[in-house]
């Protein structure tokens, strides 16, 4: 599964970077996430529920940031835990870039799931996958107390 977007955030770009290295602001824009905390230098451990329509496995994981380049740009990439329902991972390539006195966020990502989670479909799959990055930036922001702007393709 792909997915990607771009976002204008109302904000300066040292203050979005902050904010998706804050634990607290990333808890308040995942939804389900009932735990989130760093446990390294570049490494969180996490735990959430994601609701997959008829089951709403807890997935517990952690997530790595690698790539890093302050306030411009870092790979996230993760893998979860499901219990019977299985494993799911990830990664997304984040940028971030000034735009006047707003920051322009891109985001590219790829994921997939074994395990239970398959039997049930890609396409729940994905269209709860796209909820939750859809619905991630809206709380980011929000959570920011920024508004931001969905973008079109480059």
């Amino acid at each position: 599964m792909e997915f990607g977007g771009r976002y204008r955030i109302a904000a300066p770009r040292n203050v979005v970077w902050a904010a998706l290295n804050d634990p607290a602001m990333l808890k308040a824009a995942i939804p389900g996430c009932s735990h989130i905390a760093w446990s390294g230098p570049d490494r969180l451990d996490l735990e959430i529920t994601v609701n997959l329509g008829m089951v709403k496995p807890v997935f517990k994981g952690e997530l790595m940031l690698s790539d890093v380049s302050p306030a411009e740009s870092y790979t996230l990439s993760g893998r979860g835990k499901g219990g019977v329902m299985g494993l799911a991972e990830g990664a997304a390539d984040i940028t971030l870039a000034d735009d006047e006195e707003a920051t322009l966020l891109a985001f590219t990502a790829h994921g997939g799931a074994s395990g239970q989670i398959m039997k049930l479909g890609k396409a729940i799959v994905g269209n709860s996958a796209q909820k939750i990055i859809d619905g991630f930036f809206k709380r980011f922001a929000t959570a920011m107390g920024a508004e931001i702007a969905p973008l079109g393709p480059d």
